[in-house]
């Protein structure tokens, strides 16, 4: 039987219920994991994108934890820059395709209009299957070369997040 949207989103809102701290979020990531391998579940809700569309959807916005589900479907390559979430967390999951991601670290803090200044600290590949945490504050860049496809869960609706100035060294 596959994994609906609707438990992932109750298998999310148990786990951060029972530990709405960082390794509550970080333990999201085996219910991500899960969503990841079913193939039933990726093909209902990671659907082709047509080359206007945002890559990014969001699938479920919870109404009381305003956590969201979101799917990312690229299909041209797709280079992010250095940025954080604000004051949200999220976690990446692989769906298909590969997705090569840098940690940075903030090497001098920014104020006001001088953008904190950041290097590459690891560079590592997310493969199907895979699902990270990136905690508040979590400088990062995803790299896609071919076609995509992502689940992503934001703590906060993303659209309604501050971002960090965030500039390379």
């Amino acid at each position: 039987m596959s994994y609906t949207l609707e438990e992932l989103a109750s298998d999310i809102r148990d786990t951060l219920n029972a530990n709405p701290g960082t390794e509550g979020q970080k333990a999201v990531c085996a219910h991500v994991s899960k969503a990841l391998k079913d193939q039933d579940f990726v093909a209902k809700h990671m659907t082709e994108r047509a080359p206007d569309d945002d890559p990014r959807e969001v699938l479920y916005e919870d109404p009381d934890m305003g956590f969201c589900i979101c799917a990312h479907v690229y299909n041209e390559p797709a280079h992010g820059e250095p940025h954080d979430h604000g004051s949200s967390w999220a976690i990446y999951g692989q769906a298909a395709g590969s997705t090569e991601m840098t940690d940075w670290r903030i090497v001098e803090k920014g104020n006001g209009e001088n953008p904190h200044l950041v290097e590459p600290e690891r560079t590592y590949t997310l493969q199907p299957g895979d699902a990270c945490f990136y905690d508040i504050g979590a400088v990062h860049s995803p790299s896609r070369e071919k076609p995509t496809k992502l689940l992503r869960i934001e703590g906060a609706n993303l659209d309604d997040v501050e971002r960090s100035n965030i500039a390379a060294k």
